[in-house]
């Protein structure tokens, strides 16, 4: 008998959730509210100055995947070569451009127009059956009384930036007076694990939202206050930029894979580069190399290295640019990167942008049927707060390419792609895997793995998520530190590879529900990497 089951990787919001699947609501509203009480709990890596994509499989005899994706839009007053006289260079990590003065990922200049509030109410309109005010009870509440900040938060607060050009989250909260005055302990210290924090600015503003609707942020009061702190400050987003807000009608990418069928979005999101990896492997046979093995390691890093090298070039936002996705999920793009793999020729892949998991994810299965992958973000944050709002608007800027003339270059009203995958296995017509994380581009990679654990190694969907992980988007192969050195030693004499310093975590972090198509039985797995947990609901 099908039971309810909700992952995600703050355990508080994680109980909200599944309280709601509890009292009779469906997994949409359990993903709403679980989404809200994230706001408060993960205040850099999303909120209501972010934005969502997710794929879902409403119940039903003849289910039919659909998709909400309501980016983050660069401004009204971007402009394309805006910004080509301040680039310091390429990020070493990946993370997009260093510019000078930090432009595109702190204050002002690095925020795009929030989507993620007119998402939330389409997702209500669609789907969702308790009221709208009522998602948001748990969070007003959190946000009022408090909550405990967790080991996960209080030492992202701890990390420096891997080089001076970037930003560790302790340096946003220095970005704005209200960033200081609320995340900010007397001393000038961040808030440690097992330490009080309340947000009762951000309490208002969900308040505000609750009794008067999502039209409120885009048209309403709270739009008035955030557009005219936004327009003082230079910001590229405008009153009507917030007013004319519309997010694009898209479907979602599916492809098959050894007889299951993989639902995932379009571009400009991760669909068609995971699309693309799994067709590329379903002509080798990755069970003969065992998993994780020196020959498995090199191979799979191959197909996703490849497939990147595609999506590098060619990715942008389809509303402007033409991205042929068709042809890069295609067989024949597949068979041609075999050719690439099997010969050893080198496969070039340009500038990727693999960053920082400062993204969340909530995946959802309740009683009825429905399922629910729901990833939402700030980017990694701007640490910009608009004074007595109490929430962080993203920096969604930073994605973009800063060079006029190439496919992700910014342009007014433009998404700029992300690694985004939220994605639903069928078999048969019937739901077995629903996946997420956050992570950047590293979240394709990790959901590849977690499929590929599931389907071509028959892993739990516990040990699938658990298994040691590895990416490759371009350069050298990294990895966990669990994957043994005489592994990789092995891989070496053929391509360079690094072990990462983390044992859990730095490659996304996989929030996984499985189905057992027979029994259907439901289970559960949070990724290790963050304080994130699986609960069950009859």
């Amino acid at each position: 008998m099908l039971h309810g089951m909700i992952v995600a990787p703050q355990p508080q919001a994680v109980e909200e959730g599944a309280r709601v699947l509890r009292d009779g609501g469906n997994a949409f509203d359990a993903a709403l509210t679980c989404a809200a009480m994230q706001f408060i709990l993960d205040p850099h890596s999303c909120g209501v100055g972010g934005y969502l994509l997710m794929t879902c499989l409403p119940a039903g005899s003849h289910p039919r995947p659909r998709l909400v994706d309501a980016p983050a839009l660069a401004g009204s007053r971007a402009t394309p070569a805006m910004w080509e006289s301040a680039v310091i260079g390429p990020n070493p990590g990946g993370w997009g451009f260093f510019l000078r003065g930090k432009l595109n990922e702190d204050g002002y200049q690095s925020i795009c127009t929030p989507g993620m509030v007119r998402g939330m109410a389409e997702i209500h309109r669609r789907y969702c059956t308790l009221p709208w005010a009522q998602l948001f009870e748990p969070a007003i509440r959190c946000a009022d009384d408090g909550f405990v900040v967790g080991a996960h938060l209080a030492s992202r607060w701890k990390d420096v930036p891997l080089y001076y050009e970037g930003s560790s989250l302790f340096q946003k909260l220095h970005v704005s007076a209200d960033a200081r005055k609320i995340y900010l302990k007397s001393d000038g210290r961040p808030y440690d694990k097992g330490e009080r924090l309340h947000n009762p600015d951000y309490a208002r503003v969900l308040s505000r939202l609750a009794a008067h609707g999502p039209e409120d942020f885009y048209t309403g009061g709270l739009a008035q206050q955030m557009a005219s702190d936004l327009e003082h400050h230079h910001s590229f987003v405008t009153r009507h930029d917030l007013a004319q807000y519309e997010f694009p009608e898209s479907e979602p990418v599916v492809t098959t894979y050894r007889g299951y069928t993989i639902i995932a979005p379009p571009a400009p999101h991760g669909g068609p580069t995971l699309a693309a990896i799994l067709k590329i492997l379903e002509g080798y046979d990755l069970s003969k190399w065992g998993h994780n093995s020196p020959d498995y390691v090199l191979r799979v890093s191959m197909a996703m290295k490849g497939a990147f090298a595609d999506r590098n070039r060619l990715m942008g936002d389809p509303r402007f640019v033409t991205v042929p996705s068709v042809w890069m999920i295609s067989e024949d793009r597949a068979a041609e990167w075999r050719q690439v793999i099997d010969s050893g020729e080198a496969i070039e892949a340009p500038l990727s942008q693999i960053g920082p998991p400062s993204t969340t994810q909530v995946s959802v299965v309740d009683r009825f049927g429905n399922c629910v992958s729901l990833t939402h973000s700030l980017g990694s944050s701007s640490g910009t707060i608009t004074p007595g709002m109490g929430f962080m608007y993203n920096n969604s800027m930073i994605n973009f390419h800063p060079y006029a003339g190439h496919p992700n270059s910014i342009a007014p009203g433009k998404g700029r792609t992300t690694g985004m995958t939220p994605v639903i296995v069928l078999k048969n017509g019937q739901p077995v895997l629903i996946v997420g994380a956050p992570g950047a581009t590293r979240i394709i990679t990790a959901v590849l793995q977690t499929i590929l654990n599931r389907i071509d190694f028959g892993m739990s969907v516990t040990d699938a998520v658990l298994a040691p992980r590895f990416d490759c988007q371009g350069g050298t192969i990294a990895c966990q530190a669990r994957i043994p050195e005489s592994t990789c030693a092995v891989v070496r004499k053929r391509h360079p590879i690094a072990r990462a310093p983390d044992s859990h975590g730095g490659f996304a972090l996989v929030q996984a529900i499985a189905i057992d198509e027979q029994t259907c039985r439901v289970t559960g797995a949070s990724d290790a990497g963050a304080d994130g947990m699986a609960l069950a609901v009859y």
